[in-house]
């Protein structure tokens, strides 16, 4: 199974997702700023590697958890994707899509603006880390859903 976190960048919410997830990031507490710095490809995605998916790493259960950033394109691209994969014989039951762009604080927007858009990193990724942190109980929250509909799926209670 593969499983796609999604975002509109692919720099920082997805890949704060997939990092709680495989356990780079806390889930029973915040984070602070190093621990952030230190998780693989945060706000580092490139925008002609948008619409690429970023393997991140396998987690316990053995899916493969990789990060994305679509744009506003999610709701055309996931649809293709899953028709390609489909014609291809490829069943879409073993990829999942998550939206890890929900409730995303507005100093993370303007921080990613000016981290990924006018390259001013120390000034743009301190701020996306601040706004991420503001609301990081929510990314535990997609997370923990995820995971516990995965053990579901997969019939370990």
């Amino acid at each position: 199974m593969k499983l796609f976190y999604h975002c509109f960048g692919g720099a920082h919410t997805s890949i704060t997702c997939a990092a709680i997830h495989l356990g780079y990031l806390p889930m029973d507490r915040i984070p602070d700023c190093r621990e952030f710095i230190a998780v693989p490809h945060y706000d580092k995605m490139e925008d002609k590697n948008r619409g690429t998916p970023i393997y991140i790493g396998r987690d316990e259960l053995g899916i493969d958890i990789y990060a994305i950033g679509l744009k506003n394109a999610c709701h055309i691209m996931i649809p293709a994707i899953k028709s390609y994969l489909n014609v291809n014989n490829i069943q879409p039951k073993d990829i999942l899509f998550v939206e890890s762009l929900v409730k995303l604080h507005p100093i993370t927007s303007i921080g990613g603006f000016l981290s990924r858009k006018l390259n001013l990193v120390s000034v743009g990724r301190p701020l996306t880390i601040w706004g991420i942190r503001r609301r990081y109980s929510v990314f535990v929250e997609i997370v923990s859903g995820v995971k516990e509909s995965l053990y579901r799926h997969i019939g370990i209670s």
